[in-house]
């Protein structure tokens, strides 16, 4: 029978360890290391560069992988949860993910700077990206073990505060000891066949794994250990629709935050993703202080994710998206305009002209203070509403519904500035997903305990291993 427990009886721990809280941040900490340096910000520029070969065939080739690795996601992640969840072995899933997107990380160091590497190149980068999504599915799911619902919003802010600032740290190692300046850079290393960058996915890998360590060898509790069954995969995905039909029948509350959560972090993902092309070629941002511009943008995000979080468990995860939706949508609104030279005050004597360069500098760190709240609590979000036993299914079609919405923002982008050959339309094309994501929260209502969903266990004969 369909039901919805409160969340006074959603059975949830209610004593929160500080070690295991912290474990928990810790890892998010060294995550940040994949999506910083080696998607980012070196290695994945590194494969975009011209020593893979010429008319972009770097950035070509690494975009299919990656659109490749996206289609498998959307696929396969919310059976993969769910038969995390199903087997009560969340946690060592996390801890085989996570070797392996460390070992597919340190594995960069053997891409050479020459186009016969390219393949073999674009290969660890989208498998890394893949597993590490998948390392990422059963890392959010923890959030329902080890937080309750009054305190789930600051936890998921500080583990989101956490990898930003971890970002931060291992980014700036990188960066001064083996990239800037002349070499020989630290270890004596040179810059022959890119030794240097190349070294800096083994840093990156072990970065991710030390930090890694304290959560993978904590022993977690399995939310319902007396569910654990062994269901073949063709079982899981007729459990899976069974979940999908659950949704749209006796909980569209939830199937709507999929939706809309899917459409408005397109957009919270595009104001990092294509900010910095907005720097430099809008708004006239140096290209040596970009990255400058992207550690202070992290540092802003990890306090608004810190502040959004208190906020969460006080006002409930719908008012801070809904909120930070807003703000977002006001200062992509200004900042288009603010491309030229801005007289303020009185036209024939103004008391200040603001620059574009400081316009984007103020904007722009102004974007990333509400990207990193809307991003924490709609994980919260979906911690609330996701029972301890199936939340890696629901994070799991969480990241499904992200994927196959993933196409909304440079599609929008393509199309504006394909129409008015002007870079500085990506920020209309932002501002059109984040206000479709503003909408269509309207449907949504906080979380009033978690989701109805159905026990789809087959009735008949012991499922089988597959």
């Amino acid at each position: 029978m369909l039901g919805m427990s409160s969340p006074s009886t959603d059975e949830r721990p209610r004593r929160l360890t500080p070690g295991t809280i912290t474990a928990w941040c810790l890892w998010s900490w060294g995550n940040a290391s994949v999506s910083a340096v080696m998607t980012t910000f070196v290695f994945g520029t590194y494969i975009a560069s011209e020593a893979f070969g010429a008319d972009g065939r770097g950035t070509q080739h690494l975009t299919a992988a990656n659109a490749i690795a996206g289609a498998l996601i959307a696929l396969t992640a919310p059976v993969i949860g769910q038969r995390a969840d199903s087997s009560g072995r969340r946690h060592l899933w996390l801890v085989i993910n996570t070797v392996i997107v460390a070992g597919l990380v340190a594995a960069c160091f053997f891409v050479k700077p020459e186009e016969g590497y390219l393949l073999l190149g674009v290969t660890l980068i989208a498998g890394m990206g893949m597993v590490n999504e998948f390392a990422e599915l059963n890392y959010n799911a923890m959030l329902v073990d080890i937080a309750d619902d009054r305190r789930i919003g600051r936890i998921s802010g500080i583990g989101w505060g956490s990898g930003y600032l971890g970002g931060i740290v291992i980014l700036m190692i990188v960066y001064l000891g083996l990239i800037a300046g002349d070499p020989p850079h630290w270890f004596g290393l040179g810059e022959d066949e890119a030794i240097n960058i190349r070294t800096v996915a083994l840093a990156a890998a072990a970065w991710f794994l030390v930090w890694a360590i304290p959560l993978l060898v904590s022993k977690r509790r399995t939310a319902d250990r007396d569910r654990i069954e062994k269901v073949s995969i063709r079982e899981s995905y007729r459990r899976l629709f069974g979940t999908l039909a659950d949704l749209w029948r006796g909980d569209r509350n939830t199937l709507w935050f999929l939706i809309s959560s899917a459409i408005y972090r397109d957009g919270l993902s595009a104001v990092f993703t294509y900010g910095a092309i907005l720097g430099v070629s809008v708004y006239g941002i140096a290209a040596d202080d970009v990255i400058i511009f992207g550690i202070a943008a992290n540092v802003v995000a990890a306090v608004g994710a810190f502040i959004g979080g208190w906020l969460d468990d006080a006002l409930g995860p719908r008012a801070v998206v809904a909120g930070c939706l807003t703000m977002l949508t006001a200062i992509a609104l200004v900042m288009f305009f603010l491309d030229e030279p801005t007289a303020l005050g009185p036209a024939e004597d103004p008391w200040f002209v603001l620059q574009p360069t400081l316009a984007f500098w103020i904007f722009g760190l102004g974007l990333s203070f509400f990207v990193g709240p809307a991003q924490a609590a709609s994980r919260a979000f979906l911690g609330r509403l996701a029972p301890g036993d199936r939340a890696g299914e629901l994070f799991g079609l969480y990241a499904t519904a992200g994927r196959s919405a993933s196409f909304l923002t440079p599609a929008m982008i393509s199309i504006f500035v394909g129409i008015f050959h002007d870079e500085k339309f990506i920020i209309v094309g932002v501002f059109l997903v984040l206000l479709g994501g503003l909408a269509s929260l309207l449907l949504v209502r906080n979380p009033t305990g978690p989701a109805k969903l159905r026990d789809h266990a087959a009735p008949s004969a012991a499922p089988t291993s597959g």
